[in-house]
């Protein structure tokens, strides 16, 4: 069957602006952004006649970008899963392999919220880019998608066990990258 024009013209005006401002609260990139929900209309117009209309048109067009967003995840983390691990954990351990400490106790202000300041929200994007893809996959879709951890796995194709090895590391190199690159400038401190 092929796709109303008149349709999916409407569809395209009036959910556009949703699917975008959805899109990049998950992947941060503009340009990814954009081909994800420009292949969520591609998809809708070769799919059409898979829309039976048992549910609103933005519900299934928001199904559709949901998968084209792991999807996305799901091919950065195959394109990286033969990164050595060692290179991107190397400088959070010392000679003896103890985890290194640069910043032990850190003040927080009581007085501003770290996710409303902007130069933070840039840092932490900053530090997020500065992972592995791999870990990045995790992260993003555990934290900034909201995915549970069977899901992620599911997702990845990965085992709990790669999950939470990850997530750790992972972790552990945030802390390191934010300790250097926010908490040590002052920004926080008082």
């Amino acid at each position: 069957m092929i796709a109303n024009k008149d349709e999916i013209a409407t569809w395209v005006r009036s959910y556009t602006s949703d699917l975008y401002a959805y899109t990049i609260s998950r992947v941060n990139k503009k340009e990814i952004a954009e081909d994800l929900v420009q292949n969520t209309f591609l998809a809708a117009v070769e799919q059409h006649n898979n829309f039976a209309g048992k549910s609103h048109p933005k519900t299934w067009l928001f199904a559709i970008l949901k998968n084209k967003i792991a999807n996305h995840y799901r091919q950065q983390y195959q394109k990286s899963a033969h990164v050595p691990l060692k290179d991107a954990v190397e400088s959070l351990f010392d000679e003896h392999g103890r985890l290194k400490a640069p910043c032990s106790s850190i003040q927080w202000s009581a007085d501003e919220e770290l996710l409303d300041n902007m130069d933070f929200i840039r840092t932490l994007q900053g530090c997020l880019d500065g992972l592995p893809k791999k870990w990045s996959s995790v992260v993003e879709l555990k934290y900034i998608n909201g995915c549970d951890s069977e899901k992620v796995c599911r997702e990845l194709d990965i085992t709990p066990s790669n999950f939470w090895q990850i997530m750790h590391r992972a972790k552990l190199q945030l802390k390191a990258c934010l300790e250097n690159k926010w908490f040590k400038t002052g920004n926080l401190i008082k």
